[in-house]
């Protein structure tokens, strides 16, 4: 019997593994979870990846050169997600969901629907009312853009994902048109609270609640909280 790999039970199935990755340069967890998704099968239970990015621009995979207006000393990646162009970097909340959409049942419009609204519901708990724009995928609060969205799907399964501004430096935004909509206004979530409520406004406090409404709109049963190794 040696050699023959036991089937995951329902209970694992059902059940996401979170990892906090904390600061991370872009490529090593790019390069992981090409692998992570290339490496897994039916029996792979799914994954959140949860970590800010060191500054860098991501290029997606219709990525025009023009969106790019002054980058300055910022990297820029090309990457296989889709979209433009995006920014990267310390204070942005990053979630990557490494999930079998075919064994839960779901279709790309399915899962970018379930993640814009886990983003929703998360800005309503510090009371940030957000909403999706029908012409750009995303979180809007008012016209200016709190959340962006891309993703890969590769043999029936998920990587890459959302972003979502916390607490950072927007400035590097001004260098793009981000999503490649020129003039997109970008805001955060420090900025949309009253001074008094900032406090309350931490990675860690919103990291909680995302992770939250993301069992709560694709239905798991449970989290495991899981090791920050990544890759080789």
């Amino acid at each position: 019997m040696s050699g023959i790999v036991p089937p995951v039970s329902a209970y694992e199935m059902n059940t996401l593994g979170v990892r906090d990755l904390g600061l991370r340069g872009y490529q090593p967890v790019w390069e992981a979870m090409q692998q992570f998704t290339d490496s897994r099968d039916e029996n792979s239970p799914d994954e959140l990846w949860l970590l800010e990015h060191e500054a860098v621009f991501t290029q997606g995979q219709a990525g025009k050169a023009e969106h790019l207006l002054a980058p300055g000393e910022i990297p820029i990646i090309q990457v296989d997600r889709g979209g433009q162009v995006t920014y990267h970097g310390p204070g942005q909340l990053v979630a990557y969901p490494l999930l079998d959409i075919r064994r839960r049942q779901l279709s790309v419009r399915d899962l970018v629907h379930a993640i814009e609204q886990v983003i929703i519901n998360t800005l309503a708990v510090f009371d940030i009312q957000a909403q999706r724009n029908p012409g750009a995928p995303g979180v809007y609060v008012g016209a200016a853009k709190i959340a962006s969205l891309g993703l890969r799907i590769r043999r029936g399964c998920s990587f890459h994902g959302l972003s979502l501004n916390v607490d950072m430096d927007t400035e590097p935004f001004s260098r793009i048109n981000p999503c490649g909509f020129q003039g997109l206004a970008v805001t955060q979530m420090v900025d949309q609270v009253c001074a008094e409520d900032r406090a309350v406004v931490t990675m860690e406090k919103v990291k909680s609640v995302l992770v939250g409404k993301l069992l709560e709109e694709l239905h798991y049963g449970g989290v495991l909280v899981l090791a920050a190794g990544i890759g080789r």
